[in-house]
């Protein structure tokens, strides 16, 4: 079942909506869109899981809006979707950027609806290195990647997706992964840059309250590894799985595992 939620004046959101059961809802990264679950959600109705994707404004079928890419307006959007559909008790899961959007999420709306919260390869707290903080990408790394976005967004996307795999999937699978960050609204892209690089969930992160499992490869090159202890430490009774042959694909590079551990996550 595929629809459309209006979560403001002009914005709809594109939601998949497959099969029956205790609700997921999926929140993608950046620069992706529903279509990266694919692997997951082929499963996981099969062992009694509704699983819901939401695509983000500016991204896959969603509506793209010049302005309101900020991590509060991500977050209200989630808002929207959870509100408009009724769940009481969800598991929220989310990769990179919309990792972060889910922490704000829970810090901002006090993790209404949600009752377990997954996190993959979470951009959380930065994912820049800031005073004080040495861990993830320099900001120039950001920049740079925001001005090629500007002049050659094919090229920008392509030295991206370089950052994202320990281990370099088949030839197909890369060019699809392509094709669909090619999909992407070019507004959306270079906002959503902006965001990554200057907005930080380390005060969100203190407010979780429900059982949170964090997944996280240990190749990870844009968020690495130490964000996954610090999440770790940050969130009350956290656990965290170690991916050791995953970088930051770690919805994909160990598929067999990632999708046992999701389950075992999901059963808990």
């Amino acid at each position: 079942m595929n629809y459309y939620i209006d979560v403001e004046p002009g914005v709809s959101l594109y939601v998949e909506d497959t099969g029956v059961g205790q609700p997921i809802l999926f929140i993608h990264g950046y620069p992706l869109d529903h279509r990266m679950y694919e692997y997951q959600v082929n499963q996981l109705p099969k062992y009694g899981y509704r699983c819901i994707q939401l695509d983000l404004r500016g991204f896959g079928k969603s509506d793209s809006p010049w302005e309101s890419y900020s991590l509060d307006r991500l977050a209200d959007d989630v808002r929207c979707i959870i509100d408009t559909l009724g769940y009481k008790e969800l598991t929220l899961a989310a990769f990179s950027m919309g990792g972060a959007v889910a922490v704000r999420y829970m810090g901002r709306h006090a993790g209404h609806g949600v009752s377990k919260l997954l996190l993959f390869a979470a951009a959380a707290p930065y994912i820049t290195k800031q005073p004080g903080f040495p861990q993830g990408m320099p900001p120039e790394g950001l920049d740079a990647l925001i001005a090629l976005a500007n002049r050659d967004r094919p090229q920008m996307l392509q030295e991206f997706a370089k950052l994202f795999f320990h281990n370099e999937p088949s030839p197909a699978y890369r060019e699809w992964f392509d094709l669909m960050q090619l999909d992407q609204s070019p507004r959306a892209i270079i906002a959503c840059g902006y965001t990554l690089r200057d907005e930080n969930v380390m005060a969100d992160l203190r407010t979780i309250k429900v059982p949170t499992y964090i997944f996280h490869g240990v190749y990870d090159k844009i968020c690495p590894f130490e964000l996954a202890i610090i999440m770790k430490e940050t969130i009350p009774n956290s656990i965290l799985l170690r991916f050791d042959n995953s970088g930051h694909a770690v919805f994909y590079e160990e598929l067999e595992l990632f999708n046992v551990c999701l389950l075992e996550a999901l059963k808990h």
